[in-house]
């Protein structure tokens, strides 16, 4: 056994509903010893308070913020410095774009050795000016350099950060952006009622009998949330008592709202803003409408599938390890508005296909677990402490490295790492079985 605390310190942009950001409060709070976990993150998220409810050391860094701004992102990175400085983690852990660029030079300012940043998907996209894409890959390749070990969420992003020399197989895993699906299920009735779906229906005024069309996303450009108010005009017009929802909010929610009068949706189209309640709007859905540009993974399908929820997506980055269009869901081009409204009009009147599409989705959801993602993470920790106990006793006293680890395969459930982490992770599965 490892005979001291490993602190590992994550760090994240901005705790808005999302993803990235479930996962990361799940993980910091439910980390098994020897791991003692604390979290960084810019302040004015929607999911601040309930960080602060985790119990877990949060620090709010407030020059930390999305938009790239040079004067607050100079603050930012020696602000992150200074608190590694003063906490010394072990090991610092980023999420998402800005906190993974900024947390990894702050690290290295700070003399943090091992660092592991998860791709949530990538700051750049095929939809950038190309400078600004070639801006964006240069400083991933400045950031790269200092990582330790990388996670993807999806084979997409894992394929790309390989083929643009980010980084090379053997310091990559494939972990899953895990999902709490028993709180779905349950939601959904499996193996029971649909009573979750019913309530949630009555609470917005939507009949039992009404086709119910939903996507749960942030109302920004990477969703395109006005696709899929385009898409509810198309399928309203020849289907006029179906109902769309949309469950986010963002900076387009005024174009949606404009962009939904001018179409005369009125009642066909109901924004619900935040909900913390995601498996009961899931369990009420007919059709799960997906319509983003790009993606790391997006958490909302296997969420759906869990509810028994058939689909139709954009055919984007991680959503091609989850869909098989025709097989698992329906899948179109982005911003195809016309493509993605015949594959809802479809499902809501051919129940059957439906009913088998999201029966066959089924078989990817034992890779969604979420406890398993913490699980697989904690190893991949504990081979990087493993490799540089080797190169200590190898190196003699006073002098330590960073490690790569060749861990494609811990998405699959493989133990990263030498015998060490294997009899560690075994104890750490063996204790949070039994917990």
């Amino acid at each position: 056994m490892i005979a001291r605390r490993v602190r590992v310190c994550h760090v994240i942009t901005l705790l808005e509903p999302g993803g990235a950001q479930d996962n990361t409060l799940y993980t910091v709070s439910h980390l098994d010893a020897p791991f003692i976990p604390s979290l960084v993150c810019g302040r004015g998220g929607a999911l601040d308070d309930e960080a602060r409810r985790l119990g877990v050391p949060l620090r709010f860094v407030p020059s930390l913020v999305r938009p790239v701004r040079p004067h607050l992102d100079a603050l930012a990175l020696l602000s992150l410095a200074r608190l590694f400085r003063q906490e010394r983690p072990d090991i610092v852990h980023t999420h998402s774009s800005k906190a993974g660029i900024l947390g990894r030079l702050a690290a290295r300012l700070a003399g943090v050795s091992r660092v592991v940043h998860t791709i949530h998907g990538f700051g750049f996209h095929e939809w950038q000016r190309w400078p600004v894409r070639r801006a964006f890959i240069a400083l991933e390749r400045l950031a790269a350099r200092l990582t330790t070990c990388f996670i993807a969420v999806s084979r997409a992003n894992l394929e790309t950060g390989v083929a643009l020399g980010l980084f090379t197989r053997d310091r990559v895993s494939l972990i899953r952006s895990g999902v709490r699906l028993a709180e779905f299920e349950r939601a959904a009735g499996i193996g029971g009622s649909r009573d979750a779906g019913s309530t949630f229906r009555e609470e917005i005024g939507v009949p039992r009998s009404a086709p119910l069309v939903g996507m749960v996303a942030c109302l920004k450009p990477q969703k395109s949330p006005l696709t899929f108010v385009e898409v509810a005009a198309r399928v309203v017009r020849d289907l006029p008592e179906t109902v769309f929802v949309l469950a986010g909010d963002g900076e387009l929610r005024g174009e949606v709202e404009r962009r939904a009068a001018a179409l005369d949706l009125r009642g066909s189209l109901r924004l619900l803003g935040w909900r913390r309640d995601v498996p009961r709007v899931m369990a009420a859905l007919d059709v799960m409408l997906h319509t983003s540009l790009w993606e790391g993974l997006p958490r909302v399908l296997p969420e759906a599938i869990a509810c028994g929820v058939p689909i139709v997506a954009t055919g984007v980055d991680g959503t091609m390890d989850i869909l098989r269009d025709g097989v698992t869901g329906v899948v179109r081009a982005p911003r195809d508005t016309d493509g993605l409204a015949a594959g809802v009009r479809r499902l809501l009147l051919d129940r059957d296909f439906g009913r088998r599409l999201a029966r066959s989705a089924r078989a990817v959801l034992e890779e969604f677990d979420i406890d398993v993602m913490v699980r697989q993470q904690e190893r991949l920790y504990l081979s990087i402490l493993e490799e540089d106990e080797g190169k200590d006793s190898r190196s003699g006293p006073g002098r330590s490295g960073t490690a790569g680890t060749n861990n494609e395969g811990a998405g699959a459930g493989e133990t990263p790492g030498g015998p060490l982490a294997a009899r560690l992770s075994h104890d750490l599965t063996h204790r949070s079985s039994t917990a």
